[in-house]
């Protein structure tokens, strides 16, 4: 169940890539992630009222863990795509899952598993071949931002494996992000500018925060009922959607390295199932 949640939450982040392809004339890459937050903080805040879900948590420090460590990493993946080509940003964000490999052994005291290893390795060639990352001698600083933002994705990762455990439920889980999200951007969006919103281009703020939500929700929900590595390796099913996406919307055709590396990648995923199955 957890491999069909982070398939599902693949396909939302490509979906949201597209909306944020479509803002990104109009909004700053802050005011993107301000916009997709506060969706989500309202949404979930609205149901709870209406359903009656409690707000109150006695894992803050969890929540408070898993916030920041999500949050800047996506400000240092958001930082990295405007310094450096897509694809090296993509990539470098991407290792997160092979972080996650050891820190399931080191923070979770998970056995370690080198099948599952394995096939988050094969992944991550695929994502190599499909993106065919590039990086100057003067990047190496922008490098080392892209690979922490990995890290603390993945540590991130981490602390919402902790809150299933706790059994703390994933909508909770997402609306605490979100807030943190929120404020975090909030603070920083005066200082990128302000731009405002039309009828034009309020669909794509309203489609960038309903699918990071429902992506969101979903990841949490894979971490909380699937096993850790098997979930990071369907992660990269968010590079195949956004493959896809990219060809469907803007023609942008793949060559014979990129259908083999989208190949490998759904090749790490059915190998990290079957790993887990024996």
């Amino acid at each position: 169940m957890g491999a069909l949640w982070m398939l599902a939450a693949g396909l939302a982040f490509a979906t949201m890539g597209v909306f944020a392809k479509a803002g990104a004339p109009h909004f700053s890459s802050i005011e993107l992630v301000f916009y997709r937050s506060v969706v989500g903080v309202v949404t979930l805040g609205a149901m709870a009222r209406f359903r009656g879900w409690p707000l109150t948590t006695p894992h803050w420090r969890l929540h408070l863990q898993r916030g920041v460590s999500g949050v800047v990493s996506l400000g240092l993946y958001f930082h990295c795509i405007g310094q450096m080509p897509l694809a090296t940003a993509v990539t470098l964000n991407y290792t997160s899952p092979l972080f996650l490999a050891l820190m399931t052994t080191l923070l979770l005291h998970q056995p370690f598993r080198g099948a599952l290893t394995g096939a988050i390795v094969v992944s991550f060639a695929g994502l190599l071949l499909l993106l065919q990352p590039t990086l100057r001698d003067d990047q190496l600083v922008d490098a080392m931002l892209g690979l922490a933002s990995g890290f603390l994705a993945a540590l991130a990762y981490v602390n919402v494996t902790k809150l299933g455990a706790t059994g703390e439920p994933s909508w909770r889980v997402v609306f605490y992000f979100t807030l943190l999200s929120t404020v975090l951007a909030g603070l920083a969006m005066p200082l990128t500018g302000v731009h405002p919103i039309t009828l034009d281009n309020a669909w794509i703020l309203l489609g960038v925060g309903a699918t990071a939500t429902v992506g969101q929700y979903a990841m949490t929900r894979a971490y909380h009922s699937g096993h850790t590595l098997v979930v990071g390796a369907f992660s990269y099913s968010t590079v195949v959607f956004s493959a896809a996406l990219g060809l469907a919307f803007w023609s942008e055709a793949l060559g014979h390295y990129g259908w083999l590396g989208m190949a490998l990648i759904v090749a790490g995923g059915l190998l990290s199932l079957r790993a887990r199955s024996r």
